[in-house]
């Protein structure tokens, strides 16, 4: 199995050696990067979330009974998404793959009467896309970072460097443009700690799970 993530703090959640990729929050970064890799037996698109769905807290453990990407949905693994429901305790729900960032309430809002999607993240649906290319299952396991009334600040677009890894000098600079970014900043780094906690403890009930199912 490989995991897709996009950025390294969700890759460090998973136990050593387990077979990663990390996309720097960069779809088509992502695509490069998968379509260098052997063919794995399936992929879990996992990390944070968006919320979509007002009724959503952050830390919420989603996955995907559907994935609706720009071109049309896609289907994850049935029967996995069920091992893994069963394993971690996360609503089956729909949600949307986008290859640009969601920042808005107001582009959350839109894109939540779209799809009724109840989370987006930038991987899935590339994870989607590659799969279905190859053959091959796919599922998704996230857990909502920022909610759905919260606007992502401008400066969050330059937190990470093409590795995955936090870029503060990067941000620094970006703050020194819109220093208003700031709470907005705090806010969202509360909100990626609240979900990386929710998704440290599943992704471990999950991976046992699929050593001994």
């Amino acid at each position: 199995m490989l995991v897709a993530v996009g950025f390294q703090a969700e890759a460090a959640l998973l136990p050593p050696g387990m077979a990663v990729v990390c996309a720097a929050a960069n779809p088509a970064l992502l695509a490069r990067r998968l379509a260098a890799l052997p063919r794995p037996e399936r992929i879990l698109s996992f990390g944070v979330a968006g919320g979509l769905d007002p009724a959503l807290p952050s830390g919420a453990l989603l996955l995907a009974s559907a994935l609706m990407a720009p071109e049309g949905p896609y289907t994850p693994d049935a029967a996995w998404t069920a091992q893994l429901a069963a394993a971690t305790g996360a609503r089956p729900v729909v949600l949307a793959g986008c290859d640009t960032l969601i920042a808005s309430a107001a582009e959350k809002a839109a894109l939540r009467a779209r799809t009724g999607a109840a989370a987006v993240d930038m991987e899935s649906a590339v994870v989607a896309r590659h799969c279905a290319s190859l053959g091959i299952p796919f599922a998704v396991l996230r857990a909502v970072g920022d909610t759905a009334h919260e606007a992502l600040p401008p400066a969050a677009a330059h937190g990470l460097d093409e590795d995955g890894n936090p870029a503060p000098w990067r941000v620094l600079r970006a703050l020194l443009r819109r220093p208003q970014d700031l709470p907005g900043l705090i806010r969202l780094a509360r909100r990626t700690g609240t979900a990386l906690a929710a998704l440290k403890p599943a992704i471990g009930a999950a991976l046992k799970h699929s050593a001994t199912g």
